[in-house]
C-alpha cells in the first residue's frame, strides 16, 4: 500500500486551545497547492483520514475537495500518534492500495522514519504542508520504500 503522509499547512500560533489553531492565509494557499497537486497527478487515495484538531481538518478539507475525495476524521491521528498506533489503526486496512493521512509533528516524522527503518525521527522531517508517499508492503520497521517527498513551495 502506498502511505500518504501530508502534515498540516501553516496555522496560527495563538488561539484559545492548541486544538483551535486555525489555518493562516499562507496556509490555505498552501493546502490549496497540495489539493491540486493531488488532482494533477491523479493522487486519490481510497481512505483518507485528518486529525480532528482544527488546523489538520482545514487542510484535508481543502485537499479533500481538490482531490475528488472526503476525509474522515480519526482521532488517533491527533498529537502524540506512535508507530504502534499507527499499525494497530492501518493493519485493518492494509488491502486498501493507499491511505492519505493527515496530522503533525513529531508524529508523522516519527512514522515515516520507522517505516523507512530510520535510527532517528529527526533524520526525516516532515515540513508544514509537505506530501510523503511510503510505499509500505508490510506495516513494520524498515519495510517501507520512500516514493517521494515534495515540500510544499514544489507543489
Amino acid at each position: 500500500m502506498i502511505i500518504y503522509f501530508l502534515r498540516h499547512a501553516d496555522a496560527e500560533d495563538l488561539a484559545k486551545s492548541d486544538f483551535e489553531r486555525k489555518l493562516t492565509p499562507k496556509g490555505l494557499k498552501q493546502a490549496e497547492r497540495v489539493g491540486d497537486f493531488c488532482k494533477r497527478n491523479g493522487i486519490k487515495p481510497e481512505v483518507f483520514l485528518s486529525s480532528p484538531l482544527v488546523r489538520a481538518r482545514q487542510t484535508a478539507e481543502i485537499v479533500g475537495k481538490k482531490a475528488g475525495v472526503q476525509p474522515v476524521i480519526a482521532d488517533w491521528l491527533a498529537c502524540g500518534m506512535t508507530p504502534a498506533t499507527l499499525i494497530q489503526n492501518l493493519e485493518p486496512l492494509s488491502a486498501k492500495s493507499s491511505i492519505l493521512l493527515v496530522g503533525h509533528e513529531p508524529d508523522l516524522s516519527t512514522a515515516v522514519s520507522f517505516l523507512l527503518g530510520l535510527p532517528e525521527p529527526g533524520n526525516f522531517p516532515v515540513r508544514k504542508a509537505s506530501l510523503t508517499a511510503i510505499d509500505a508492503p508490510w506495516l513494520e520497521a524498515g519495510s517501507g520504500a520512500l516514493d517521494f517527498s515534495i515540500p510544499p513551495k514544489l507543489l
